[in-house]
């Protein structure tokens, strides 16, 4: 599937007739003055040169035209200096041989000597051929780098739109679950309505406002993630053994907005039913030397599958493209399920 805008990148710089021009009328004003060693040119000068201009324009084009896009471009370098070379020559003996009986055939009444001798010509082509074959190459450099600038920005913007849509798959889900967690409370009539409310609000601003910038401190995430625990206490009574245990070397190291929250969900969500007494779920966030490393555990039921698409109603998938979006191979995620416990791990590097 393409890119947004991605016929921008598919567009050719390189425009022959404006290229041309430019090229020849340029070529043309230094060979006048050059033909004319530096004097006012004559009506002959300018016929001389443009007729002379034209058997160097020819081998000129074969190169820009043919060679380079169908040999040099393709790699094959040997090739292409051979024919380059027989190019150049052929054309160098055909203005020696053709030149003069040309310009006096077309032009009978002037009459024409030749304005440079062999090895003039033959510098003369050779200087046409290397600096134009340069120019051309130095365009398409130009047009190289260009095309990956602006395929470069269009990654970026395909990137915030894929993030964009995984965030606006979290947070419907995440408040249709808190409005649950109050609607249960406001129904038992408990007291601890008014602090759910609060840690809610603080949760939401997280949620609505924070999550949308470019990333957020390990200190702020660590305090939604007790709010949000908090908070679900409320709900999950069954869930008598939570347990968060934090090492940060550095509370101003970053990551992106919206990582740890749903793997947190998954384990309320998958404990929720667990009548046991012996549902449990361990946090540990430990953060050291420019790498973050967070591990939750929860009880795992034999009789309960757990999928990769189970997890906070986007699914382990989406929160897989979320870390290889933001922290392409700067991150590693794995899952492990045993008889009793489900635990998933995930570091990650500096976002920054």
């Amino acid at each position: 599937m393409k890119l947004p805008n991605q016929e921008i990148l598919n567009k050719k710089m390189h425009r022959p007739l404006l290229f041309n021009v430019v090229v020849w009328v340029f070529s043309y004003i230094i060979l006048l003055f050059t033909f004319s060693k530096g004097k006012t040119p004559v009506k002959i000068d300018f016929i001389y040169t443009l007729v002379f201009l034209i058997t160097a324009a020819i081998p000129v084009l074969i190169n820009l035209y043919v060679l380079i896009p169908k040999l040099l471009k393709r790699e094959k370098y040997l090739l292409y200096a051979l024919i380059f070379t027989i190019n150049l020559i052929l054309f160098i003996k055909l203005n020696h041989w053709f030149l003069e009986p040309i310009l006096d055939w077309l032009f009978k009444n002037y009459f024409f000597i030749s304005y440079t001798n062999k090895s003039g010509v033959s510098t003369i082509f050779i200087i046409f051929l290397v600096a134009t074959t340069l120019l051309k190459l130095a365009e398409d450099w130009v047009y190289f780098n260009k095309k990956e600038n602006r395929r470069l920005k269009l990654d970026n913007q395909h990137i915030q739109m894929q993030l964009t849509s995984l965030r606006s798959q979290i947070n419907p889900h995440f408040l249709f679950n808190s409005l649950n967690v109050i609607y249960a409370l406001a129904i038992e009539k408990k007291e601890e309505i008014k602090d759910a409310i609060v840690q809610l609000s603080d949760i939401l601003r997280y949620v609505i406002y924070d999550s949308n910038t470019k990333d957020i401190t390990i200190k702020d995430e660590i305090t939604l993630i007790n709010n949000y625990v908090n908070f679900h206490k409320f709900r999950s009574h069954n869930i008598k053994n939570i347990t968060i245990n934090t090492s940060i070397e550095n509370e101003n190291f970053t990551l992106y907005p919206m990582l740890l929250l749903p793997l947190i969900e998954n384990s309320f969500k998958h404990n929720a039913e667990d009548e046991s007494g012996n549902a449990f779920i361990k946090i540990n966030i430990i953060q050291k030397e420019g790498v973050l490393t967070f591990t939750i555990s929860n009880n795992s039921s034999n009789d309960t599958e757990i999928s990769d698409k189970e997890t906070s109603g986007v699914g382990l998938e989406n929160i897989k493209n979320n870390l290889n979006l933001v922290y392409p191979n700067t991150h590693t995620f794995t899952i492990n399920k045993t008889k009793n416990t489900f635990v998933v791990k995930l570091t990650l590097e500096n976002h920054n």
